[in-house]
């Protein structure tokens, strides 16, 4: 049934679906239960210390045996500069004021790129496939990547990322449009935050990437049922990329209040911002992303930001509020489904034949 069958001969997979990382809030039982539906089913790892992804990727592996994708971060190292970490925690202090906090420097939150000792967890566990955030990692480790068996894919924002991505061997496209939850993927821009004022959504992106790559390209951003995964296919994508629709099933580790303020969530609700973790992201807005810059340039370094925040949002959160609390979410939150995720995938594969054949290509592929 499906227009274009790339993507499901390239991964072994019965349904061009992949399920977005989302470190911290996708699961082992949530990637397995979309393993067991026929899509593909990823963990995060890239906020994990070795040990613990190496465990991830194994427990992953005992509940399930079809293709498997971990994901990495590959973002440069965080330039310390004491003083503009300072001026950000006086920033946050009238807020740490508010709440009752001493405002006291907080340890660094570490979150290292893509390096030798995951490589090396890679090597162990074999997975199908492999995915980078923030670009690739450096040739001699992209390799090692390669010659231990597993696909590799990374995300593009703009066709020329897309065309950068294939020239380093990737062997698929994720096309991220503008819409897509979380942090942005960019990687070749020279000033991150004016970046995204121009950023294509993807609509406008996934077929300019489709045109100039030879790989398959998978559609992110937006994609939340059977309209928009169609609407992928119509534009040249072998697949879709699929997070935010997912936040509500019960394999997600997505908090009461994430999965509250995901059920209340419009189409205007969210934004781009990097005041909580250094790099743009988006996020349904709340009070910390309204009252600073949304964008700004004060902010340090990813992921700095997060550790600083730390105290303020534990406190808040005891409080009972998210004012300072990221939460992740793209622009199709409000068409999210409470349901297991192997019944969502199902119903988004239902949901999808019926607007093919509607479209008159249900014998396509």
């Amino acid at each position: 049934m499906w227009p274009d069958r790339r993507l499901i001969e390239l991964f072994a997979i019965e349904h061009p679906l992949v399920l977005a990382p989302m470190a911290g809030l996708g699961t082992v039982e949530l990637a397995a239960a979309v393993c067991a539906a026929g899509g593909l089913g990823s963990i995060g790892c890239a906020t994990m210390q070795p040990q613990l992804a190496a465990q991830a990727i194994e427990e992953l592996r005992r509940q399930t045996r079809r293709p498997i994708n971990v994901n990495f971060f590959c973002h440069r190292p965080a330039a310390l500069d004491s003083n503009r970490e300072q001026a950000w925690r006086d920033r946050l202090s009238p807020y740490c004021r508010e709440l009752g906090i001493e405002p006291e420097p907080p340890p660094r939150l570490d979150i290292p790129p893509f390096d030798d000792a995951m490589c090396k967890i890679v090597e162990q566990t074999g997975p199908e496939v492999v995915s980078f955030h923030f670009g690739l990692p450096e040739a001699g480790l992209l390799a090692r990547v390669k010659a231990a068996g597993c696909l590799v894919m990374s995300s593009a924002t703009t066709a020329g990322e897309a065309l950068w991505l294939e020239a380093h061997g990737v062997d698929a496209v994720i096309a991220q449009g503008a819409e897509a939850g979380g942090h942005r993927a960019t990687f070749l821009a020279g000033h991150l935050n004016r970046a995204m004022a121009s950023q294509p959504g993807t609509l406008a992106l996934v077929p300019q990437i489709a045109d100039v790559v030879s790989v398959p390209v998978i559609a992110a951003g937006g994609i939340a049922d059977g309209r928009s995964i169609a609407a992928a296919f119509a534009l040249g994508a072998s697949g879709v990329q699929v997070g935010t629709a997912f936040l509500l099933c019960s394999e997600a580790a997505t908090s009461a209040m994430h999965r509250n303020a995901l059920r209340h969530a419009c189409d205007d609700q969210t934004l781009v911002t990097n005041v909580f973790s250094g790099r743009p992201a988006r996020v349904i807005a709340n009070r910390l992303a309204w009252e600073l810059d949304a964008l700004s340039d004060a902010a340090p370094d990813f992921p700095l930001p997060l550790g600083a925040l730390a105290p303020l949002r534990a406190e808040a959160e005891r409080q009972q509020s998210h004012d300072f609390t990221p939460l992740w979410s793209g622009q199709a939150a409000a068409l999210a489904r409470e349901m297991p995720a192997r019944a969502l995938v199902m119903a988004l594969v239902q949901e999808a034949t019926k607007r093919f054949k509607h479209l008159g290509c249900s014998k396509a592929g």
